[in-house]
């Protein structure tokens, strides 16, 4: 089985409100179907969810009523997103059913406190391809709050084990400095937790490929801590994910899962 976040920075342009990168999303789902593998999919808002997140601060928690106005256009929007996702997912004749996060887990202070898997594995067993996907939920603490991306794919690895989870992104990998600014950069086809952790210590604060990789680290920790590889791999070329996904060498960067 396989764990594959599609970042919202893939298939949504992250700078202009409900842009959806059809094109994109139709070649992953077709190297998806290629692949003909056991998956979940996990999905990121992009722009349907991360402008209006910030402009109500939903992830802050409930502070005043206009933010409950804020949480359900949200909620709308990323549902949004995913109905394009499934079309997608459709077109290709993958069997897809979306299980949306407000209506199976529950968080307290950002830490999942419920997560119905149940339904996951009941899908599964039907050989349906479960979707999910960041969206806004209630929180037990803080009222609501925003369950991420990247928090739905830990939980799903710690429970699932799979072969591996695979990040599609909007680069190739991981470097060592941001190759959108420095033709310098060296790539990193393979590391290890310790060195991962060395290079989030030491790389420049103000690099954006940093701060990107800050916000997924614990997770990416957190799965290599199960023994489970993590590959980070370019989204715009689908057909690595393909190649990824039927074992074949293709580029990209694996944090290798501690053994």
């Amino acid at each position: 089985m396989f764990i594959i976040k599609l970042g919202g920075s893939v298939i949504t342009d992250k700078t202009k409100q409900q842009c959806f990168k059809e094109d994109v999303m139709d070649d992953l789902a077709e190297a998806i179907k290629k692949a003909n593998k056991e998956t979940i999919l996990v999905h990121g808002a992009g722009s349907f969810g991360h402008i209006l997140a910030k402009k109500y601060e939903l992830n802050n928690g409930y502070k005043n009523d206009d933010q409950l106005h804020g949480f359900s256009v949200t909620h709308k929007m990323v549902q949004s997103l995913n109905s394009l996702v499934l079309k997608s997912l459709h077109k290709n004749d993958i069997p897809a059913v979306s299980l949306s996060p407000h209506s199976i887990l529950k968080l307290n202070d950002h830490k999942i406190l419920e997560f119905n898997y149940k339904i996951f594995n009941a899908y599964l067993e039907q050989h349906f391809t479960p979707v999910t996907f960041g969206d806004v939920v209630l929180d037990k603490k803080l009222g609501f709050s925003i369950c991420s991306g990247d928090l739905l794919v830990m939980a799903l690895a710690e429970y699932f084990k799979p072969e591996k989870v695979i990040f599609a992104i909007d680069e190739d990998g991981l470097y060592d400095a941001n190759p959108k600014i420095n033709k310098n950069a060296e790539f990193i086809d393979s590391t290890t937790l310790e060195e991962l952790e060395k290079f989030i210590t030491t790389a420049d604060k103000h690099d954006d490929v940093t701060k990107g990789m800050e916000g997924k680290v614990d997770t990416i920790k957190n799965i290599a801590e199960l023994g489970i590889d993590t590959v980070l791999v370019n989204g715009n070329k689908p057909e690595r994910l393909y190649q990824l996904m039927v074992g074949k060498d293709t580029k990209c960067t694996i944090v290798n899962g501690r053994k």
